[in-house]
C-alpha cells in the first residue's frame, strides 16, 4: 500500500505534469470509485483548472479553486500521464482529458481507491472526520500532543500508529521500521511507553519518513512511485520484508508475527516485548 512517502512522490510527479492544465473531459468507467454521484462529479470537475496538487497524510488534494478533488490510492492506485490518447487498459477507471491534449489516467487493479469533491472551506472538517493526526514533521508533530495521545490508549503501539490519529501517513512498512529503530515491540501498549521511548519514537518517525521521501518511497511488490518509476527506500529497510535475515543491530534473525491481523517484522532481541 502506498504510504505517505510514496504519495508525496506521486504528488511531486503530478505537480510537474498537470499544474495549470484545465480538465476538458472526464470519463469514469468504475462508478463505485467515486464517493458521490458520478454525473455530478463529472459535471463539477469538467472545465476546472488544476491550480495545485497538495497532500494531507495519504490523501492527494487536487486544488480546483473552490473545491478540492480528494484522491486516496488505497492498495494499488496509480496515476499515469500520457501526452496523447491513453492506451486501452482494463484497470484504467478514471480518465481526465486535459486542455493540451494529454490525459491523466487513474489505474487501480484492486479498485479500492476513492475520489470525492470537498469544498475547500470544508477541508478541516474532512480531516477531523477522518481523524487524521499531524504530518510527521517537527513543526506540527509535537512531543506533548504525541505523548498525551499515547497515554490515553491501551492499544498496541503498532495498531495505534496505523490508525492515523497520532500522526498521519504511516502504514505497515514504515511502522515496522520506526518501531525497530526505536527498539519497541509492536505489541507494547501505547500507554506503557516511557518518556524517553516516546521521544525516541517521535524522532525516528520524523527521520525515517523524511528519508523515505528523499528516496522516492519504497517499491514493494506491485507499487511504483510517480508514473511507474521505482523508489529507492526499499534498499534502506532494516526489518520490513527481511524475515530470516540478520538484524542489522544484533545479528538475530528477523521474525514476522501477526499484530492486529497485520504481518509485522521485528527483531525479538532488540524489540523484546516485556522490556520496560
Amino acid at each position: 500500500m502506498p504510504e505517505l512517502p510514496e504519495v508525496e512522490t506521486v504528488r511531486r510527479g503530478l505537480e510537474g505534469q498537470v499544474l495549470g492544465r484545465t480538465i476538458k473531459q472526464v470519463t469514469v468507467t468504475y462508478a463505485k470509485m467515486i464517493r458521490m454521484d458520478k454525473e455530478r462529479f463529472i459535471q463539477e470537475v469538467t472545465g476546472q483548472t488544476i491550480l495545485a496538487v497538495n497532500r494531507r497524510g495519504k490523501y492527494l488534494l487536487f486544488d480546483l479553486g473552490e473545491v478540492l478533488l480528494i484522491s486516496h490510492l488505497r492498495m494499488e492506485g496509480k496515476y499515469f500521464h500520457y501526452p496523447r490518447q491513453a492506451p486501452e487498459d482494463k484497470h484504467a477507471h478514471v480518465d481526465f482529458g486535459l486542455d493540451d491534449g494529454s490525459h491523466l489516467v487513474y489505474q487501480d487493479v484492486r479498485k479500492f481507491g476513492t475520489m470525492e469533491l470537498v469544498a475547500k472551506k470544508d477541508l478541516e472538517a474532512f480531516i477531523a472526520s477522518h481523524r487524521l493526526g499531524p504530518e510527521p514533521v517537527a513543526e506540527s508533530f509535537t512531543l506533548d500532543s504525541f505523548q498525551a495521545g499515547l497515554k490515553r490508549s491501551k492499544k498496541p503501539i503498532k495498531n495505534h500508529l496505523l490508525d492515523q490519529s497520532l500522526v498521519a501517513g504511516l502504514g505497515n512498512i514504515y511502522v515496522d521500521e520506526v518501531l525497530w529503530a526505536s527498539s519497541l515491540h509492536p505489541e507494547r501498549p501505547s500507554q506503557s511507553l516511557s518518556q524517553d521511548e516516546v521521544i525516541r519514537l517521535r524522532e525516528n518517525i520524523i527521520r525515517i519518513m523524511a528519508l523515505a521521501i528523499e528516496k522516492g518511497g519504497s517499491t514493494i511488490r506491485t507499487y511504483h512511485n510517480a508514473f511507474g518509476e521505482n523508489g529507492r527506500m526499499q534498499d534502506e529497510l532494516k526489518v520490513y520484508g527481511q524475515t530470516g535475515q540478520a538484524c542489522p543491530r544484533c545479528g538475530h534473525p528477523i521474525e514476522k508475527i501477526k499484530v492486529g491481523g497485520r504481518g509485522s517484522h521485528l527483531c525479538p532481541v532488540c524489540q523484546e516485548k516485556n522490556r520496560t
